[in-house]
């Protein structure tokens, strides 16, 4: 059975929707800090056996659900007088699962989504998705949570920093005063678009990280590799409105950084099994959790030709993805590339940004 919660009179709650992995380790953080939540499950099936197995060992390692966690299949339940609900689905049923929770928004209650991708239709970021699926009056109440946060160290309880931005400075404010907890240190960031772009994007560069890794080709071309990327990112983010410090911050580099260095990324054990002779749904089939990266490359693809922007890693790692080139091919392609300046590409802005000449390419 579930496990039932009698919440103290005045305990705050929140509603986490989705058993994810990084769906259960925010579950564990709230409850560190004496949070009453309500973990909705999409089946009682799963809210059963989570109650009555706890956390699989080949994700969150025996780690023990605490009391004030109440796993539900009714998200009726989950969401009963929640101060906050947040939303850590895969990008692409992000859409399905906003129009459950939508008849249970309540006024004043933050919506905030801790998912990274965007959605391949529509090239939509997940605080888009929300908004068009929520209410105008409750579009305010948005918020978008992101950061180097590997849930493998999350949930052991090791330091971590994130960084929540919100449609206005207030939102944003109150979502951290809520989300901060002892080894998770929030900061606010009033850029939305920057901070979900970020997140979002560094999963193509750890793709690229992890073939470079399968293929044992030093940590010269990785750090060649994650600046470009950076670049690259940067140059996409500011296309698209972002202010281009926000991807020197925590949702920019820094979780560029800790995705594409760290063995428990598994956008970069994509990468590596791609590099190692190993077919996409092979290795998708044998994980138990979404590599965001592989449909958001397709969705950041398909944006870059619309507009018309120069974006090569996501060329490459498209190819590699959805066209079967071969990944050290298109890896020796991309580290033997002529080189330019470095803030030239067609229809990048970077240039006038960082107030240099344009030049004839840019």
């Amino acid at each position: 059975m579930p496990v039932i919660v009698t919440r103290k009179d005045n305990m705050t709650k929140v509603a986490i929707i989705g058993t994810t992995t990084w769906g259960i380790t925010l579950s564990l953080v709230m409850a560190r800090k004496d949070v009453s939540v309500g973990l909705w499950a999409r089946s009682e099936e799963e809210a059963n056996r989570l109650g009555r197995d706890g956390i699989r060992p080949a994700k969150l390692a025996g780690v023990a659900i605490p009391e004030q966690v109440n796993i539900t299949s009714a998200i009726e339940e989950a969401m009963d007088e929640a101060e906050a609900v947040i939303i850590v689905v895969p990008s692409q049923s992000m859409r399905q699962n906003i129009k459950l929770v939508n008849p249970h928004i309540t006024d004043g209650m933050m919506v905030i989504s801790a998912s990274k991708g965007l959605e391949i239709e529509t090239g939509r970021r997940m605080s888009e998705v929300i908004a068009e699926e929520i209410p105008p009056a409750f579009r305010g109440n948005i918020c978008a949570l992101s950061g180097p946060n590997l849930f493998a160290e999350v949930v052991r309880d090791l330091p971590a920093v994130s960084v929540v931005a919100g449609f206005d400075d207030a939102t944003a404010k109150k979502a951290q005063k809520l989300l901060n907890a002892p080894n998770f240190c929030v900061y606010t960031n009033s850029d939305i678009v920057g901070v979900e772009l970020g997140g979002a994007l560094k999963n193509i560069i750890a793709l690229g990280a992890g073939m470079l890794d399968g293929l044992d080709y030093g940590d010269n071309a990785k750090a060649a590799l994650i600046t470009r990327g950076l670049t690259e990112i940067s140059a996409l983010g500011v296309a698209l409105g972002a202010s281009p410090l926000t991807f020197s911050g925590l949702a920019g580099l820094g979780d560029l950084i800790a995705t594409c260095a760290s063995p428990l990324s598994r956008n970069h054990y994509v990468g590596e099994e791609l590099a190692r002779g190993k077919a996409l749904d092979e290795i998708l089939a044998s994980m138990d959790s979404v590599a965001e990266g592989v449909s958001t490359t397709r969705a950041a693809w398909q944006l870059a030709k619309k507009m018309g922007l120069e974006m090569p890693i996501t060329e490459k790692i498209y190819e590699v993805l959805y066209e079967g080139a071969d990944a050290s091919e298109v890896m020796d392609k991309l580290l033997g590339a002529r080189g330019r300046h470095e803030l030239v590409g067609r229809k990048w802005r970077l240039f006038s940004l960082f107030h240099h000449t344009r030049n004839n390419n840019s």
